[in-house]
């Protein structure tokens, strides 16, 4: 007895073989435009800027690239301070940020009704403005003679002879008032995408509404949180006009550094080291930050 095998299935023919490897190239043809951007935009400047970094001489000699490494010990030798100060700084805006902005996000996104179009205008109205003019009504505000520093003299908070401008307060202040709305529009545009069927699941279960948010609310939100926390971290570690306007050269951060050695003393490799080390500290910060709390995924 024989058995008769199936005969095999036609091979597939060129054009059909042409059509899926153009659609297997789609992906990469729109990936292309914004991989070319970031390789002019990013990759170029940031290798010219390790290279700036590495090099001797000065604007009018011209520049010699050299594998001098000098510029990068002098980062943690001599401006090891105003480093320590850019990340504390952007660490405290961060957390202080993160605590103001998470309940407003859940009161307009949860509490809002009708009005979270307008809540929302409210809470980006501020940057309409520019960040100068808005740092320079901060400095108005915590004047000496300003109403804020009176109201805490009188009740006893702030000493008679006390004051909030010029001090470290002051820029920590600036800071979280100007990165504000890049906190909580993130965590908002997470709230708002939470089934509420999640949480009235947690509460047909027996869940406070504590026990609710811990365990159904906050891990949803997290990506909002994460992001929202990398918008302010990265600029405010690298931040110098609330410095400038708002606190003294005893507060000076490396973006101040960085701002004198490019524009007043002109010394390009000294500035360019101060500029990758910085970049680098963030990264590190950033990825110690992501990864305590338990989203790898985001920056995986």
């Amino acid at each position: 007895m024989t058995v008769e095998l199936a005969p095999p299935p036609p091979g597939r023919s060129a054009a059909a073989d042409r059509a899926e490897t153009r659609r297997r190239r789609v992906p990469y043809l729109l990936l292309a435009p914004g991989l070319v951007w970031l390789f002019i935009f990013y990759v170029i400047p940031l290798f010219q800027l390790l290279r700036m970094a590495l090099t001797t001489g000065n604007l009018q000699a011209g520049y010699v690239f050299d594998w001098v490494w000098e510029n990068f010990t002098q980062v943690f030798t001599t401006y090891q301070p105003q480093l320590l100060r850019s990340l504390v700084f952007a660490l405290a805006t961060t957390m202080i940020t993160l605590l103001i902005a998470y309940p407003l996000a859940y009161a307009i996104a949860f509490r809002g009704g009708r009005y979270q179009s307008l809540f929302l205008l409210l809470l980006l109205m501020p940057l309409l403005f520019p960040f100068l003019m808005r740092t320079l009504a901060w400095r108005i505000i915590l004047a000496d003679q300003g109403v804020v520093v009176q109201t805490l003299q009188n009740i006893g908070l702030l000493p008679s002879n006390g004051r909030l401008l010029a001090t470290g307060w002051a820029v920590v202040a600036g800071l979280v008032y100007n990165f504000l709305p890049f906190m909580a529009l993130p965590i908002y545009v997470s709230l708002e995408k939470i089934d509420n069927r999640l949480i009235e699941a947690a509460n047909d279960l027996y869940s406070t509404p504590f026990t609710a948010f811990r365990k159904v609310t906050l891990p949803l939100s997290m990506p909002g949180v994460i992001s929202g926390s990398l918008l302010t971290m990265i600029p405010a570690a690298g931040d110098y006009v609330n410095v400038e306007l708002l606190g003294n050269p005893q507060q000076a951060m490396m973006g101040n550094v960085v701002q004198n050695k490019f524009l007043n003393i002109i010394d390009y490799p000294a500035a360019a080291a101060i500029s990758f080390t910085l970049m680098v500290a963030i990264v590190i910060l950033v990825l110690v930050y992501v990864r305590s709390v338990g989203t790898e995924d985001l920056v995986a």
